[in-house]
């Protein structure tokens, strides 16, 4: 005897799952509310169990109901892929894509990939986790992101790292500072002046730390912070300079802000996307995950000599 459901009670109980509410599930597979339920009270019926708790605010997963939807997301994806080869199914897709990105990285390229994501996929989510170079990896290693885009990663024996840029360190400081009329700056001499740094639990901090082991020993900063993107908030403010990776920098036209090469030693670090090693990607996160490398061959992505 068959179990009696089909595709579409699938993608019904996926859209329920994606959105967490039946009325919004109803619109994302363009039926009415009524029979979005319907199609869920078949799918239950058919597998003989509750597959979500509902209340008169909110739809949550059963213990079953969260087995069960793993299930279903590969049994789609499979699908989603087949079809992909057939026809062009992109403004019919369900789905999404969660990516772990540190700051600097997010903020330089990542948007207008986003934006030209949603234009091509218009009915999948994009999450994006915006966090330390840690927690990028330890999001990609538990699964919580698809893939990760850091410059944390390459020693990694579970991670795979592949390299989109290299960028260098960079002295930021107010256009006012003694040191913004240089052509180069060395890292001594950058810590002969007043500077804020990130703290330890920075990827930066790491990093810099080791790069930096032969450098004269420094007073320390008047500042820390845990963002690369707060501490130029406090160059900007007048509290001192900073060593930051030069993608953090803001344009060459901003009115307070500037950057000057680090040099003696020239540090860079190697931004890439991080993946657990032997996990394949959903379409979802393949077809973002195709966008950066394009957006990387066709120049989007900037390299530091």
């Amino acid at each position: 005897m068959g179990i009696n459901f089909d595709l579409a009670d699938l993608q019904a109980f996926r859209a329920v799952v994606e959105l967490g509410n039946f009325r919004k599930a109803a619109e994302a597979v363009s039926i009415s509310q009524p029979a979005l339920s319907r199609r869920i009270d078949k799918l239950e019926s058919a597998l003989g169990v509750a597959l979500f708790e509902r209340t008169t605010r909110s739809v949550s997963l059963t213990t079953v109901g969260r087995v069960f939807a793993r299930s279903a997301e590969q049994l789609l994806d499979d699908l989603d892929v087949a079809l992909l080869g057939i026809r062009d199914v992109s403004s019919s897709r369900l789905g999404h894509v969660t990516i772990a990105c540190v700051p600097s990285v997010a903020y330089y390229f990542l948007p207008n990939l986003i934006a030209t994501y949603h234009n091509r996929f218009p009915r999948i989510r994009v999450k994006l986790l915006d966090a330390s170079a840690n927690e990028v990896l330890g999001a990609v290693i538990s699964g919580e992101a698809d893939f990760g885009v850091s410059f944390m990663g390459s020693q990694e024996p579970e991670i795979e790292f592949k390299m989109l840029l290299q960028e260098r360190f960079v002295a930021a400081c107010r256009r006012d500072h003694p040191l913004a009329g240089k052509k180069r700056v060395t890292w001594n001499e950058l810590y002969q002046h007043d500077y804020v740094s990130v703290d330890k639990t920075s990827g930066n901090r790491l990093l810099l730390d080791q790069a930096l082991s032969t450098v004269a020993p420094r007073a320390p900063s008047v500042c820390e912070t845990r963002h690369v993107t707060t501490m130029l908030g406090l160059v900007e403010a007048g509290l001192g300079v900073a060593a930051v990776p030069s993608m953090a920098m803001p344009g060459r036209d901003h009115p307070i802000l500037t950057s000057v090469p680090l040099v003696e030693p020239v540090v860079k670090r190697r931004v890439g996307i991080v993946r657990r090693r032997g996990r394949p990607l959903t379409p979802a996160a393949d077809a973002f995950h195709q966008m950066i490398l394009e957006a990387k061959r066709g120049g989007a992505t900037r390299s530091d000599d």
